[in-house]
């Protein structure tokens, strides 16, 4: 008789139940081949509270599907893989944009929206840029406004604190020392650069875009994680906030083609889609 295998972490249906949270709060789904984060990510929410397996975790939320223990296994699921100047050729590209819509609107003040900003590191580049944009050049400081879902993760873009491996991924020494203080061993991002960022909570997939049209709207890596007829209406919302003309950066991996009339490929910035024709009224769609 062969002997008992090791014990089940977690069975199909606590996955799926736990899945089927994360979907109804934030649109996203878990694909098949990224299940295994899902145990990975909660081992840290089970030991907060003294669980030892995800149908445990299943059998406490049954009782509490709003509650403190449903927030923290919404949050430790979302992806907040992200660094300072990600695919730095799109973020000078993002400032090549601004610099060619303000020649051609002198006057006005640019607006961008980074949604989907996780835990801020994409503003604050952008804001790095223009910063040293506007003292060299007398550029015009743009408003940025960046938005996530996860509560926790705008807490920490607001305290601009980082560690040593996140500041260092992606931003040079030069600007690491110009824009951060080294402060009990983690970079705090310093104050005149912290102001130049609005950060608000925001679901893309239930709530109205932010007051006001913007010029430029970065949401990359966000929309592969949505069900297509999700994503259409996202798209549908990113395109009620964009400017006539405006722009839109999605991540390397995404594309408007196929999935939505609202934006087409721009054939100024490589890479980047732009706001044109007819503008849809934004549609909600059901992620329960």
């Amino acid at each position: 008789m062969m002997p008992p295998g090791p014990p089940t972490f977690a069975s199909a249906g606590a996955t799926n139940v736990i899945g089927a949270l994360l979907e109804q709060r934030t649109g996203q789904q878990i694909a098949a081949n990224r299940a295994w984060r899902v145990e990975t990510a909660l081992k840290p929410v089970l030991r907060d509270h003294g669980l030892e397996t995800l149908d445990q975790l299943v059998g406490r939320l049954a009782g509490e599907r709003n509650g403190p223990l449903a927030d923290a296994v919404v949050n430790a699921l979302l992806n907040q893989e992200t660094s300072f100047f990600r695919d730095a050729g799109v973020i000078e590209t993002v400032v090549e944009a601004a610099r060619a819509l303000q020649a051609e609107t002198p006057g006005r003040r640019l607006r961008i929206w980074s949604a989907g900003c996780s835990v801020g590191q994409e503003p604050y580049s952008l804001a790095m840029l223009f910063e040293e944009l506007a003292v060299s050049r007398g550029f015009a400081m743009p408003e940025i406004v960046a938005t996530d879902v996860c509560p926790s993760a705008l807490a920490r873009a607001r305290a601009g604190r980082y560690s040593q491996f996140e500041i260092q991924r992606g931003l040079p020494v030069r600007r690491m020392v110009t824009w951060f203080d080294s402060i009990d061993g983690e970079w705090v991002v310093r104050p005149e650069l912290a102001r130049r960022v609005q950060f608000r909570c925001h679901n893309l997939t239930r709530d109205p875009a932010p007051i006001g049209k913007f010029d430029i709207v970065l949401c990359r890596n966000v929309l592969l994680y949505f069900a297509s007829a999700v994503r259409r209406s996202v798209f549908d919302t990113l395109r009620s906030a964009t400017r006539e003309g405006g722009l839109l950066v999605l991540g390397a991996g995404e594309t408007v083609i196929g999935q939505t009339d609202a934006f087409r490929p721009s054939e100024r910035f490589r890479g980047f889609y732009q706001a044109d024709g007819g503008q849809p009224a934004p549609a909600r769609v059901s992620v329960r």
